[in-house]
């Protein structure tokens, strides 16, 4: 349990921390409680997390930290993170023997889902996903066309039994279903891991843009309300799903109009991501981290 704000003065004092340190260290401990929690759940020892820390330590210093453009030595990583030198030269040299990193079909699907949803030969007349035959007849666009569209090196068999696996689609005759499901992260673990780390890097990576206020401020905003009744949660939770979900089929819309016309020009080297969350839970003090940090 996060300590009483006395027990943490005496912790930041004795750990020698400086007032902007103190306050990170507040907000790094509240964000890393769900973290903890679901690392313990899946069976994640300290020590093992404790490495994976100190190599990223070493990795982030030598990826945003160098001097006149050149490589970091291991000294100044070691000044810069307090990793000691031989853990350092290791993870480096650890570093550099991996040469295949690890890759999730997730990243694939969401772009065939994406296109699904918005591009107009796919849609019905009420602009929603419509049901495609499994190969396209008669000049109209069916599955096989779907994922052509999108990655023509993957055979729309693998995808489809795949996706059929997962719940993301179901079979209806000769023709495949998009199901509301495959709006959100389906139940593979794998898959929802994947969306963890890269839905949570980019928000938190937007925080620390503006915090550090490295670049132009990014969007970057939240509704907080407390003392509620469920019911009220309740409604204003459907409120959120249905104009979120308007939101996000609405950008990625642009988003696929913009990506076929600039897929190919030289300068497109950006990326973006927009996401829309939700969080609820019975307002009690001594389960939330919130109200225990302000004590």
């Amino acid at each position: 349990m996060i300590k009483s704000r006395k027990q943490q003065k005496k912790f930041m004092k004795q750990s020698g921390y400086n007032k902007t340190q103190a306050a990170l260290v507040k907000a790094v401990s509240m964000l890393c409680r769900p973290l903890i929690r679901l690392l313990i759940e899946k069976g994640m020892t300290f020590p093992q997390f404790r490495e994976l820390m100190k190599s990223l330590y070493v990795d982030v210093a030598a990826q945003h930290f160098s001097l006149d453009d050149k490589k970091p030595s291991d000294s100044r990583i070691f000044v810069l993170t307090g990793v000691h030198r031989k853990d350092i030269k290791r993870l480096r040299q650890q570093a550099e023997q991996e040469s295949s990193a690890i890759t999730s079909s997730a990243s694939l699907s969401a772009e065939i889902v994406a296109r699904w949803s918005s591009v107009a030969e796919f849609l019905d007349d009420k602009n929603r996903s419509r049901a495609l035959q499994k190969s396209g007849k008669n000049n109209v666009a069916g599955f096989e066309q779907l994922v052509s569209s999108v990655n023509k090196d993957v055979r729309p068999k693998v995808i489809l039994e795949e996706w059929l696996r997962l719940n993301i689609v179901r079979l209806k005759g000769d023709y495949v279903v998009l199901n509301k499901s495959a709006f959100v992260t389906n139940k593979e673990f794998t898959e929802m891991a994947y969306y963890l780390g890269h839905h949570v890097h980019d928000h938190l990576a937007s925080c620390v843009n503006n915090i550090l206020a490295e670049n132009e401020p990014m969007l970057e905003r939240s509704v907080y309300y407390a003392s509620l009744t469920e019911d009220s949660v309740n409604k204003l939770n459907a409120i959120a799903s249905k104009k979120g979900n308007e939101l996000l089929l609405h950008v990625n819309k642009q988003a696929i109009k913009f990506y076929d016309a600039d897929k190919n020009k030289a300068d497109a080297a950006y990326r973006m991501r927009l996401g829309v969350y939700w969080y609820q839970t019975p307002l009690n003090a001594s389960v939330d981290p919130a109200k225990e940090v302000e004590q």
